[in-house]
């Protein structure tokens, strides 16, 4: 069942209280590396929607490959396969999403 605008901006509430800056982070990961093309240098926030399905994912991740496989099913199901493209492509962005998490849980 999909969420209404109310209650997704409930969930992302409780997300950023949660995960606090982490949340941020990874916002501002997927917006430079723009995997989706999205980047209009003015939607600072664009790529929200992927951090709200991404992030509590994490949780079941113990490599990076799994982070990588994370961050493509989310990208493929929010998009579709033609714009997420392959699973190499996000090999950079799951490399620097692992250590900000590896970062988040030494805290």
């Amino acid at each position: 069942m999909a969420l209404n605008r109310d209650q997704i901006l409930e969930r992302r509430r409780l997300l950023k209280k949660e995960y606090g800056e982490l949340y941020d982070q990874l916002t501002a990961l997927l917006f430079r590396h723009d995997p989706a093309h999205i980047n209009f240098e003015v939607n600072k926030d664009e790529y929200q929607i992927e951090v709200d399905s991404i992030l509590p994912r994490l949780g079941t991740c113990q490599s990076q490959p799994e982070v990588e496989e994370v961050i493509h099913e989310e990208f493929t199901r929010l998009f579709d396969p033609m714009t997420a493209g392959p699973r190499q492509k996000y090999v950079a962005i799951a490399a620097e999403v692992w250590e900000l998490w590896q970062n988040f849980n030494r805290t």
